[in-house]
């Protein structure tokens, strides 16, 4: 019988060979048959797992407090908002995710899609693909030097971001109470209030972790304030945008679009009014993905389980309030 015994609770790769050769440095049972998508099949799954794996399946207060053995719960991905974070920190489980192994990929993504609004390009292959060769159809189109782009929140993803922007002549601005000016003058942005960002930005990017004080970060006072050329991107998380508010604004012509990779119900329901709007365009939460990403991704996540195994925190570790009662060592330790 293996010491260990360490679940997936759901995913949505071809393989978890990856996953499975980084375990292999335990004795490990891996249990991988399962695809939950409720809090009754995660604590029918998971009630006896040592450590679980995690994608999209909840893993709310009322699974946490169903969980007997659970050491660690390794997210794949940078958000933890499938985990109760507080209710995994009571019980003395580490949360634990990979908050670097895509920031290249989904600054690139939110750059791709701050180009293909700014010069309508998606908008123009709709129309030659129908017969119709006209450049007016996408008028007016604004030159990008010079203009401002605000970014939400102002950790690696954005801050990488910020140093391709700044190559095409865009000026940078960022609201992120969390950032120090030293940090903002090393970047050359200038910190601002989130008003403030959404009164002067053409292009507003969202680079926020979604918790219950993001949830809506951007919302009616937001767009009431926008200009009515700005562009709103988001390659971060749907619900940080108050979706019927964003509606309701490109319906009115308050801003000039939207290019979304994320949205507030995934997959994108089929009467949801974005799907008629020719100024947005929409991704299917792609931004993450490269093979590289996904390969390193996968191997990260599964190594934060060998870790706690043996004995020592993650070196992505999440809930830090932990620290007070599990009882592992630093990972300097194994120096």
């Amino acid at each position: 019988m293996a010491k260990y015994r360490v679940v997936i609770t759901d995913y949505e790769y071809k393989s978890l060979q990856i996953e499975q050769d980084v375990l292999a440095q335990l004795d490990v049972e891996f249990v991988t048959s399962a695809q939950c998508r409720t809090e009754e099949e995660v604590i029918e799954l998971a009630r006896d797992a040592d450590a679980i794996l995690n994608q999209y399946a909840p893993i709310s207060a009322r699974v946490i407090q169903n969980l007997n053995n659970c050491k660690v719960i390794s997210r794949y991905g940078v958000g933890v908002n499938t985990i109760d974070l507080d209710a995994a920190t009571h019980k003395g489980i580490v949360v634990a995710n990979c908050t670097d192994y895509c920031i290249d990929e989904v600054a690139d993504h939110a750059l791709a899609l701050l180009l293909a609004s700014a010069r309508k390009v998606s908008l123009l292959d709709a129309y030659v693909k129908q017969g119709v060769w006209e450049y007016k159809k996408a008028i007016p189109i604004y030159r990008l030097r010079e203009k401002v782009l605000g970014l939400v929140g102002f950790g690696k993803i954005p801050q990488n971001l910020c140093l391709k922007a700044k190559a095409l002549g865009l000026r940078v601005q960022a609201y992120d109470p969390f950032i120090t000016s030293e940090i903002a003058s090393q970047y050359e942005v200038e910190l601002v209030d989130l008003d403030t960002l959404c009164q002067s930005s053409d292009f507003i990017s969202v680079h926020v972790p979604l918790n219950p004080r993001t949830q809506g970060l951007i919302s009616t006072k937001q767009f009431s304030l926008m200009k009515r050329e700005a562009i709103i991107i988001n390659t971060s998380r749907g619900p940080l945008i108050d979706e019927q508010a964003m509606i309701t604004a490109l319906q009115n012509s308050h801003i000039a679009g939207a290019a979304l990779d994320v949205l507030e119900y995934e997959p994108i329901r089929p009467d949801n009014p974005l799907l008629q709007m020719e100024q947005v365009i929409l991704n299917p939460h792609v931004a993450w993905y490269s093979e590289e990403s996904e390969q390193e991704l996968k191997g990260k996540v599964a190594q934060n389980i060998v870790d706690v195994l043996s004995g020592f925190y993650p070196q992505y570790l999440a809930n830090s309030q932990v620290k007070n009662s599990a009882a592992l060592k630093e990972r300097s330790a194994r120096l």
